[in-house]
């Protein structure tokens, strides 16, 4: 089944680019053991029924996070805290965690580089990190960003990480996520991720663009009716050649 037949007849706005971030993070968080929080600025759901605790399988405690003190324990979990991602992070909360995951909250967070430094400040070695690339304004609680490989990577740079692997999908007339991992320890970590960092779409475009990332989510629809037109008029030479 190719790539587009899986993502077919589903919202291309808002649920493909999370179905897409969700199979990214089932590679890799069975990976990681010890300490997670879930930074999250809402529940800990991956919206196709699962939580997103069950992907880190060999974890030793889970925590999450709320960006609102009103959703402290609104889930009926345990370690559930309240955190306010633009303040100073508390002391306690200080390399307290092994990995730190933050899904499509960072847009929503208008001091956006001290949310990046609280959450490379929680984690003793990795963050993950998904954010959107394009798509639809959203939320009556703000959205102030997007992002690119090269914003991301230079985040975690000024934080003292190296950004090991970016990915993003690409699918037509869909929203574009970024699917980020950091780490303080990168020689760790170097023969899982092999610098997957790229702003190339890996796959060709056909809208007459430049080959990067998001070139896929908009038609150029002026270019695609002139390359129709234009192979069109070969075609018809060719006929009449052989017609001839």
């Amino acid at each position: 089944m190719s790539q587009e037949e899986y993502y077919k007849n589903i919202d291309r706005v808002f649920r493909l680019p999370r179905i897409w971030s969700n199979k990214e993070l089932k590679k890799i968080a069975h990976l990681f053991e010890g300490d997670i929080v879930n930074v999250s600025g809402w529940k800990d759901i991956d919206k196709e029924g699962n939580y997103y605790k069950d992907y880190f399988s060999k974890a030793s405690s889970y925590t999450i996070t709320n960006y609102k003190s009103e959703a402290k324990g609104f889930q009926g979990f345990e370690n559930e805290i309240f955190l306010d991602l633009e303040q100073d992070l508390p002391e306690d909360l200080k390399n307290k965690f092994d990995v730190a995951f933050n899904h499509t909250v960072l847009e929503h967070i208008f001091k956006v580089h001290k949310a990046i430094e609280n959450i490379c400040l929680m984690t003793k070695d990795i963050a993950i990190v998904v954010v959107p690339f394009l798509q639809a304004m959203h939320g009556d609680y703000g959205d102030y960003w997007r992002f690119t490989p090269l914003s991301m990577e230079r985040l975690f740079k000024e934080q003292n990480m190296k950004m090991m692997s970016c990915t993003f999908n690409s699918h037509e007339n869909a929203s574009v996520y970024l699917f980020c991992v950091a780490s303080k320890k990168p020689d760790n970590w170097k023969h899982i991720f092999k610098e997957e960092i790229s702003h190339i779409d890996p796959y060709k475009s056909q809208n007459g663009f430049q080959n990067w990332i998001g070139c896929h989510a908009i038609e150029n629809q002026a270019f695609m009716e002139v390359s129709k037109a234009s192979i069109f008029e070969k075609v018809k030479k060719k006929i009449k050649k052989y017609v001839r």
